[in-house]
C-alpha cells in the first residue's frame, strides 16, 4: 500500500500503569496522543501495585479514548483499524485495554489488531509529531535494536519489518528494574530512572568503580551483581560516616549500566553488519545513554523522541500499521498474553 494513502489507526495501551490512546497515520505521523499516568499513585508503594493499576485503567479508559478522538478532530468513521497492546504486561491492566478495543471494533466494524508491547517500543523510532515540517528518515535493515524498558533488556536483530531474532537479554534484573532498586537503596524516589539521572548530573561517575558484567561470548546482560555492589557500598558508607554521597553513587551506577549497554550493542552491530542501531524503551530516555550512542559515528542511530520512550499508545499504532498492511488482523476471541516473547510475533 502506498505510503501517501492515509491509513489512520486508533491505538490503545494499558500494559502497566499508563492509560494511553493515540491516533497514528501511516505508521509514522502522530495525529493525537493522550496519556493518563499513575506515577503519583504508585510512588507510595515504591513500584506499580497491579490491582490499583487495573482499577485506575477502568476509571480512565473511556475518558482518554474520547479525549484522543476529540484532539484528532475525527470520529470513529475516520479510522481504518483499532489497535491495542495484548502483552506482555500486567494481566489485569491488559484486560482493560483489550476489552475497550474489542468494544470499539465490534461497534464500528473496524479490524482489530493486537500488538506486542515490545514491538511497539521498537516502532516508536518510526514516529514523529505532525507538527514537524520535515519527515525524518527511518531505520534501514538489518538493524540492531537495544530494547531497554522497566522489565526488559534485550538485543534484537531486526532483519525486516516484523522480523526479529533475539540475540541476548537480561539474565536477572533488567536495566530499568536495576535503576528502580538502586534508587531505593540510595534514598531516591520512584521511578528510579529519572531520579538517578537527575542526581547523577551533580555526581562523579568515576567516584566508585562499580563492576561491569560483560558476560563475554554472549549478548546477555546481568545487573544483579552491580546492584549488590551498590548495596555493599551503601552499607559501608553508612557505617563509616552515616551519610551517603547520593550524586556520586547515582553517577557511578549510571555509568556502569550505560557502559555495558553501549559496548554490547556496538559489538552486536559490528558482528551482524547492521545498517542502523535503534535504542528503544523507557530507559532510552536516559540522557547519559543517549549521549553515549550519539557520540559514535559508525552506525546510523535512531532513538525515539522523549515523548515516545516511555509507555504510550502511538508506538502501538506504529507497529499495528505494519500488520494492517499485511491483513494480520485478530478475531474477537483474542486474549491477553502477560508473557509474550517478541520472537513469537516475528513473521
Amino acid at each position: 500500500m502506498a505510503e501517501n494513502v492515509p491509513i489512520r489507526i486508533l491505538a490503545i495501551e494499558s500494559s502497566c500503569d499508563e492509560t494511553a490512546t493515540a491516533v497514528v497515520e501511516n505508521g509514522r505521523k502522530l495525529i493525537a496522543n493522550v496519556v493518563s499516568t499513575q506515577i503519583e499513585i504508585h510512588k507510595q508503594y515504591g513500584g506499580v501495585f497491579p490491582e490499583v493499576a487495573s482499577r485506575q485503567h477502568v476509571l480512565a479508559i473511556s475518558t482518554v479514548i474520547e479525549e484522543t478522538i476529540r484532539k484528532a478532530h475525527m470520529s470513529v468513521k475516520d479510522f481504518d483499524a483499532i489497535a491495542v497492546t495484548r502483552g506482555p504486561g500486567l494481566a489485569g491492566s491488559l484486560v482493560v485495554g483489550v476489552n475497550a478495543a474489542k468494544g470499539l471494533a465490534l461497534a464500528t466494524g473496524l479490524p482489530l489488531i493486537g500488538v506486542n508491547h515490545l514491538e511497539g517500543h521498537i516502532y516508536s523510532a518510526w514516529l514523529y509529531p505532525q507538527e514537524e515540517q520535515e519527515i525524518p528518515p527511518v531505520p534501514e535493515f538489518p538493524a540492531v535494536i537495544l530494547l531497554v524498558s522497566g522489565g526488559h533488556s534485550e538485543i534484537i536483530l531486526m532483519k525486516s519489518h516484523l522480523q526479529y531474532e533475539r540475540l541476548g537479554g537480561t539474565l536477572d534484573d533488567a536495566a530499568g528494574e536495576a535503576f528502580d532498586k538502586v534508587a531505593r537503596l540510595i534514598g531516591l524516589s520512584y521511578p528510579g530512572g529519572p531520579s538517578i539521572q537527575k542526581a547523577a548530573v551533580l555526581g562523579d561517575p568515576k567516584k566508585f568503580n562499580f563492576p561491569r558484567s560483560r558476560l563475554e561470548g554472549t549478548w546477555d546482560f546481568s545487573f544483579s551483581g552491580l546492584k549488590t555492589a551498590v548495596l555493599r557500598m551503601v552499607r559501608q558508607l553508612e557505617k563509616e560516616s552515616g551519610e551517603l554521597p547520593v550524586a556520586d553513587l547515582a553517577a557511578s551506577f549510571q555509568a556502569s549500566v550505560v557502559d555495558v549497554l553501549f559496548e554490547k550493542t556496538m559489538m552486536a552491530a559490528r558482528k551482524y553488519q547492521a545498517k542502523s542501531v535503534v535504542i528503544a524503551g523507557g530507559v532510552s530516555a536516559n540522557q547519559a545513554l543517549r549521549d553515549a550512542f550519539k557520540a559514535q559515528k559508525e552506525f546510523s542511530l535512531f532513538i525515539p523522541r522523549l515523548m515516545f520512550c516511555t509507555d504510550n499508545a502511538a508506538m502501538v499504532g506504529a507497529a499495528a500499521y505494519q500488520r494492517f498492511l499485511l491483513n494480520r488482523w485478530d478475531d474477537f476471541d483474542m486474549d491477553v498474553m502477560p508473557t509474550w516473547p517478541l520472537t513469537r510475533v516475528s513473521l
